[in-house]
């Protein structure tokens, strides 16, 4: 069968193409698009053809079976985002990145990240110290500082509270300045000093102060503080020897830094909200680790047991993934779901969209982590579920997330429920990832009072 050339899509304006419907809800358009044109959909921005890819099967050839005839998307090379990431792993291509994920992997190795699970449950406990009964707290900013903490301590070996709040400050505007990308002003922002661009390059540059500083003092007393920056400092080429430079080293940190802590604390966000909507979700979690920990701290070793709690994990990034959406640029002609794909075509695929098709998931939009835990779920499509993306550029840290996500989660549900603020408006906002653009405002309920008051009753 011949391969067609162009998949069918909305016609768009004139020029700015289907900017105008996009960028309003980015989320509802694409879902609008994908149920009018079916697994593969075109769009245009500007003067850019965009394809949109909804078939497992499809986006496993770009992910994995035809990967060397991709590159990352051209945002990607942007001033914008080579700004934050440099030519780190999210950015660069070929045999640098190739070094690179090979000199930085063993710092993901199963064994290394298993170090950090009880420096994770004692940052979680420290936060619930001032956690009151009946008080009204942003979990979403909550779970921002946490994970920064854990990510300043895994990655520098840093404990200090001043330190946390000036880099969730100086992060959290890093990462809101991403909205610029979603406006039909982006090339501006990308390409002119605007007021927008000029503060945010002041941002990175404040971030990149404090990242340089570290890696500077720790060249100087050569001294291996058992944290990732170490094992990236001590990491060297096999073939020549070789170690990062300065640069290379902020590049990968900052990576790490900014990918690691935002998508671990919005999945903890989306589920605590989650949680609270469904409360027999919460008391099946909560049976667990109290069968399972019986009040106390939970531990690395205690994770196989947690079933249910990587089953709520997992069901919350099916319904909200804080890496909403992936892209490929095509590097050569290729084939992909019957459609020639010409060299410097952009094509993306959306896990917001994927996750909630009821093809791959019954009752898509209910937050069902049972579903998890049924036999059925092994006969899924690898690549209907995809919050870490996939391939060989699949995200390094997907394990350190997964095991800081179910260790926080079972170190505040056992001792916390979380009630939702009556009237708190709840949007998924994507932006870089899909952040919660109210906050998460939320009820601090003691565990121990609900279980008697369930009692007496």
């Amino acid at each position: 069968m011949a391969t067609a050339t162009n998949p069918p899509g909305p016609r768009g304006h004139l020029i700015r193409g289907n900017l105008p419907e996009y960028v309003p809800n980015p989320l509802a358009y694409l879902t609008d698009v994908t149920r009018l044109y079916g697994d593969v959909a075109r769009l245009r921005f500007f003067h850019i053809p965009i394809y949109i890819f909804n078939n497992p099967e499809h986006i496993e050839d770009v992910l994995v079976t035809k990967n060397r005839s991709f590159i990352k998307p051209v945002d990607f090379r942007f001033p914008f985002f080579r700004a934050i990431f440099g030519n780190g792993l999210l950015t660069s291509e070929g045999d640098f990145w190739l070094r690179q994920r090979r000199l930085a992997q063993p710092a993901f190795h199963r064994n290394r990240i298993a170090e950090y699970g009880q420096g994770m449950v004692a940052y979680a406990e420290k936060m619930l110290e001032s956690w009151r009964e009946e008080e009204t707290r942003d979990i979403h900013r909550e779970m921002m500082i946490l994970t920064l903490k854990i990510a300043i301590k895994a990655l520098f070996n840093v404990d200090t509270k001043r330190e946390a709040v000036i880099m969730y400050n100086l992060s959290d505007e890093v990462i809101k300045m991403f909205e610029l990308q979603e406006r039909s002003t982006w090339l501006a922002h990308n390409f002119l000093p605007t007021p927008d661009n000029r503060r945010f390059h002041k941002l990175v540059k404040n971030l990149d102060q404090y990242i340089y500083g570290i890696i500077g003092e720790r060249r100087q007393s050569g001294e291996d503080h058992g944290d990732l920056l170490s094992m990236l400092l001590n990491a060297q080429d096999e073939d020549d020897g070789s170690r990062m430079t300065d640069k290379q080293l902020r590049d990968e940190v900052m990576t790490l830094f900014m990918a690691g802590h935002e998508t671990t604390a919005i999945a903890l966000s989306w589920t605590w909200y989650l949680l609270s909507q469904n409360p027999e979700a919460d008391a099946r979690l909560a049976a667990e680790l109290e069968a399972v920990l019986g009040g106390r701290a939970p531990r690395t070793e205690d994770l196989p047991q947690l079933k249910y709690a990587h089953a709520v994990v997992k069901e919350s990034m099916r319904l909200y993934p804080p890496a909403w959406g992936f892209g490929r640029q095509a590097k050569e002609d290729c084939e992909i779901g019957g459609y020639h794909i010409r060299k410097g075509r952009q094509l993306f695929f959306f896990p917001w969209i994927v996750h909630r098709d009821p093809r791959y998931f019954e009752d898509p939009e209910e937050f069902s982590p049972e579903r998890w835990m049924d036999e059925k779920i092994k006969q899924l499509p690898k690549y209907a579920y995809f919050p870490f993306s996939g391939g060989p550029r699949a995200c390094i840290g997907n394990s350190f997330a997964m095991m800081e996500a179910v260790l926080v989660l079972a170190t505040v549900a056992q001792r916390f429920r979380l009630r939702l603020v009556e009237g708190h408006k709840i949007e998924p906002w994507p932006v870089f990832t899909l952040r919660p653009k109210y906050g998460v405002r939320m009820v601090i309920e003691k565990r121990e009072k609900l279980s008697a008051s369930r009692t007496a009753s």
